[in-house]
């Protein structure tokens, strides 16, 4: 039987775990101001007289203002140069303000008027010259549009600055939160660190018969006892030939003996994700299971050696990809093989900017996190995904959590 999988009851396994959230420090003030200098000056080299961002990932990140979005028009207008100002319905105004961390105007509207027609006004009071370059200057004002925001929101502001320019925020808001700041590594290694508590728990309460959903209810439990203070933000769980479909299939079966386990899950520590997977036998591991295992690590492993600065991210995915074609998979993107990305880049939203895929040729720098999960797909038998994630250091990448190094001790118990 595989170490540390199965053996012990739900509540024993519980009372084990402990809340791991009590020293965590979470983003500053100081460090929003920051980050709003940052897209500022970014701003500037883009041309950009301003940007607005969304009720959502990006209005918390530069403002520290949780809201989320909805039908009604709720964000903030950052200038190339200036102070943040915000544009909210009327009856919102008081709630707001007791979520804003960083204090600015804020512009109200109510419902039987424009918010759109609110953002032009706000918008064509701020002066042209904002839109400098460091080589000249735009003739036409540019307002760049944070890329999550919904159509109807973009498509409103833009008729109503018709003399604008309205172009995607990506440069800026990527620019700005694909490098990660010591206090967002920090926070994510506890996340990390929590659900790999949670991972090694649920493995230990397998028994044969148990359901995907009887699992999933465990780890969501377990993540709570940890500290998350919602539990799970997500969870996947496969047994036996599910696990060779990435996302699981409509109607999971339950745990039999020998199956393949596949777990992958996560949680959020002041907004910032954990996401890790882990694949294991519960029972024997068979020839086949072992051969397909220790090739899916290899090409994880072959991922991390690529992962150097100033590489491509494309160069990291195509040096996964060759493990796993110089075995027989593939080619490319065909099953079985590895039919997606290598890995993603990860922090307020689970999944963000870079992508570790063919067609992403951004430079690995100081600062960027990815998740590195060559997931290895063989319908009609089982998928293997090892994942774990790493963060680009001075000298290189540094993994989160250490990935699995044996299939019969997945969780290094032995040592």
């Amino acid at each position: 039987m595989t170490i540390g999988v199965g053996g012990v009851s739900q509540q024993a396994a519980l009372a084990k775990l402990a809340d791991m959230t009590q020293d965590i420090a979470p983003v500053t003030q100081a460090e929003f101001l920051q980050r709003i200098a940052r897209a500022q000056q970014l701003m500037q080299q883009q041309g950009l007289g301003a940007i607005y961002v969304n009720a959502g990932t990006n209005l918390y990140y530069f403002t520290g203002t949780r809201w989320f979005s909805s039908e009604r028009l709720v964000g903030a207008i950052i200038p190339a140069k200036g102070e943040v100002q915000y544009v909210a319905p009327a009856f919102e105004l008081d709630t707001l303000q007791g979520y804003m961390t960083i204090k600015g105007p804020v512009h109200t509207w109510h419902e039987d008027q424009s918010p759109y027609e609110l953002v032009a006004k706000i918008v064509g009071q701020i002066p042209l010259e904002t839109a400098q370059t460091e080589q000249s200057v735009n003739a036409q004002f540019k307002l760049g549009m944070d890329e999550s925001t919904p159509f109807f929101i973009t498509d409103g502001i833009a008729q109503a600055l018709p003399a604008a320019q309205c172009v995607s925020a990506k440069a800026v808001t990527a620019g700005c939160r694909m490098i990660k700041s010591a206090t967002e590594i920090a926070l994510m290694q506890r996340a990390m660190d929590m659900t790999l508590e949670v991972h090694k728990a649920a493995a230990s309460i397998l028994v044969e018969g148990i359901t995907t959903a009887e699992v999933e209810d465990f780890i969501d439990r377990a993540h709570y006892a940890v500290g998350a203070p919602k539990g799970s933000y997500f969870c996947i769980v496969l047994f036996g030939e599910d696990t060779a479909y990435p996302h699981g299939v409509k109607s999971p079966k339950s745990l039999e003996r020998n199956d393949t386990v596949l777990i992958d899950t996560g949680c959020q520590l002041q907004g910032y994700n954990s996401d890790i997977t882990r694949t294991y036998v519960f029972g024997d591991a068979s020839p086949r299971q072992r051969q397909l295992w220790q090739l899916e690590q290899a090409a994880q492993l072959a991922a991390f050696d690529a992962a150097q600065l100033g590489a491509s991210c494309a160069s990291v995915d195509l040096a996964a990809r060759k493990v796993l074609e110089t075995a027989g998979f593939g080619p490319g993107y065909a099953v079985p093989g590895l039919p997606h990305r290598t890995g993603h880049g990860i922090g307020l939203d689970i999944h963000e900017w870079p992508y570790l895929v063919l067609n992403d040729l951004t430079p690995l720098a100081m600062g960027m996190c990815f998740s590195n999960e060559p997931m290895l797909c063989v319908p009609g038998e089982f998928g293997i995904r090892h994942e774990d994630h790493f963060y680009m250091t001075g000298t290189g990448p540094k993994w989160f959590t250490e990935p699995a190094h044996l299939i019969d001790d997945p969780f290094d118990l032995a040592c």
